[in-house]
Formats: C-alpha cells, sequence, structure tokens
C-alpha cells in the first residue's frame, strides 16, 4: 500500500536510513545476547530466537544496503530507477527465514521426541525479556517512520520484527515451563512454534516482493484519487489506460486523458503540468507520464497493453 504523503522525498530517504541503521543495530544486539546465553542454558527455544535474531541482523543488512541503493537517482543504465532492489532484498529474506524455518523446526522435533532440561533458566528468562523490550521499541520507531514515508523495505521488516515479539512470548513461555515446571518438552515445542510463525513470516514477505516486481498495481483507493486528481481541471476528462506499480519508495504511473483538440500545444502542455503538480503533493514519490489525446478524435493506440489493462 503507497498512501499518500506529503513529506520531503529527501527528508523521507533520510528517516528510511535511520530506521534501517537502528534496525541493524538491534539485530545485532540480540544476536550477540540471546546467543551467549544458548550456550549456557541449551534451550531449544533459545536457539530457534537466537537463529531467527541471526537471520534479522543478515535480512536487516541487506535492507539497510538495498535501501540506500533504491534511493540513487535514475542513471543510463536504469531508467526507472533502482527501487526494485528493495523486492530483491525482500526476496533474499523471505528465503532466508524459510531455511531458518526448517531447521529449527527438525531441531524442535528432536528434542521433543529426547526432551532434555534447560540449565542457567534465569539467564534464558533475563534475555528473552530484555530482547522482546528491545523489538517492541524497534517497532514503535518503525511505526512512526511508516506514517511519514511509503518504504516498502521498513514495512517489510516491521512486520518480521512483529514476528519475533510473537516468537519471543512464546519461546519465553516455553523456557518458564521446561525451567520451572519440569515440561521440558514444552522448551522444544515452543521452538517448533516459533519456526511455524517464520514460515508464515516468510510467505508474506514473498508475496509483497514478488508483487513489486511483477508490477502489481497500487490499490484502488489509490488509483481512484489519481483520477481525481487529474480530473479536478474540468479541461482534462476521460482518464484511461492508468498503469501503475510501485518500486522501492517510488511510484511509476502513465496514462491518457483527453484535452480539447483546439487548444495550442503550449496551453495542453500546462494543464498536463498542473495535472502533474496535483498529483506530486500527494504521491511525492511518484514517477508521472500523462499523454494528452484530441477529445473525440484519438484512434486507439499505445502498443502492445494499449487497451488490455482497463
Amino acid at each position: 500500500m503507497h498512501a499518500p504523503t506529503g513529506l520531503d522525498p529527501k527528508a523521507a530517504a533520510a528517516l528510511t536510513r535511520q530506521i534501517t541503521l537502528l534496525s541493524v543495530a538491534t539485530a545485532g544486539v540480540l544476536v550477540v545476547i540471546k546467543g551467549g546465553v544458548w550456550l549456557i542454558s541449551g534451550s531449544v527455544a533459545l536457539l530457534a530466537s537466537a537463529a531467527d535474531s541471526g537471520l534479522d541482523l543478515i535480512a536487516s543488512l541487506a535492507t539497510f544496503y538495498a535501501v540506500r541503493y533504491a534511493q540513487a537517482p535514475p542513471d543510463a543504465e536504469h531508467r526507472f530507477g533502482h527501487g526494485k532492489a528493495e523486492a530483491f532484498a525482500s526476496l533474499t529474506q523471505a528465503g532466508l527465514v524459510f531455511a531458518s524455518a526448517a531447521l529449527i523446526g527438525q531441531e524442535a522435533i528432536v528434542h521433543i521426541l529426547n526432551p532434555t532440561p534447560v540449565a542457567n533458566e534465569g539467564w534464558a528468562v533475563a534475555v528473552m525479556a530484555v530482547s522482546t523490550v528491545l523489538t517492541v521499541l524497534l517497532i514503535l520507531a518503525q511505526g512512526r517512520v511508516l506514517k511519514q514515508t511509503n518504504s516498502v523495505a521498513v514495512s517489510g521488516d516491521r512486520a518480521h520484527y512483529l514476528t519475533d515479539v510473537a516468537s519471543n512470548l512464546i519461546a519465553l513461555l516455553g523456557i518458564g515451563a521446561a525451567a520451572w515446571l519440569g515440561f521440558n518438552s514444552l522448551d522444544a515445542i515452543a521452538g517448533l512454534i516459533v519456526a511455524a510463525l517464520l514460515l508464515w513470516a516468510a510467505i508474506g514477505v514473498f508475496r509483497e516482493a514478488s508483487g513489486q516486481l511483477m508490477d502489481h498495481e497500487l490499490p484502488d483507493a489509490d488509483r481512484a484519487r489519481i483520477v481525481e486528481l487529474v480530473s479536478q481541471d474540468p479541461r482534462l476528462s476521460d482518464v484511461h489506460q492508468l498503469r501503475t506499480r510501485a518500486s522501492g519508495p517510488f511510484i511509476h504511473m502513465q496514462m491518457h486523458v483527453d484535452i480539447d483538440p483546439a487548444l495550442t500545444l503550449e496551453a495542453a502542455h500546462r494543464l498536463i503540468v498542473e495535472a502533474e503538480t496535483r498529483i506530486l503533493a500527494e504521491f511525492p514519490h511518484a514517477d508521472i507520464l500523462i499523454h494528452a489525446d484530441p477529445r473525440g478524435r484519438a484512434e486507439p493506440h499505445g502498443g502492445a497493453f494499449a487497451e488490455q489493462a482497463q
């Protein structure tokens, strides 16, 4: 979803870079503390959570670099910019999470069949509690950034960390039950549930990334708003062949619009520029192409997809 935002593109880019750096730092801290406590506790649930944080770190690094590359201006070899770098980073993230879910699930099943007690349970519980707090703080920060930007990369990263909160709570419950209630198999069961959550998160990330790579249209509400903005001037009518697609932080849109054929080329051009200005006021990251048709005189044209994407 690319909700309209009035934030200046440069300011939005700066916020996106800052939040991805915070994501990398948070994931790095979580890997260190979870990995260290897992070594002394042997908890499968903690191992699952530590592995998840390790993949978070890799995914956050990929997002960190992808966001910066996606924001680079168009060049001679990439006339539509580099926005889809974010989608490729998301696909990498999804693949890593799929692999993690499989490995954690395998380890959990082994420990369900052969349960082992959790050692140093106090440290294990403490690190999961700290991990949950840090993750919630990161999610809140990401949420504030998303209210001001349309970064698909940050949205995907936030969705993954939301799953992390649930997995942390499940791991915390499993560790506590195994340590203080003597139900050792619950620790492994918690790890298995975490693996299932990771799998679900990976599917969501894959869907979002594939939608961008396949040039999925913007939501109907956004498309309707674009038509409304163009049509605010009654001299522009019958907006048709509207095509939109997201590319990382950018939106590409093109359309045909009918104009009085008696207008001079300069006057018609002025109307088009004014329509673009209205769109950019609500979609500042948009790349816009508007083709003017002489009202009542235009023949079908536009190439291979001229009359198909209606």
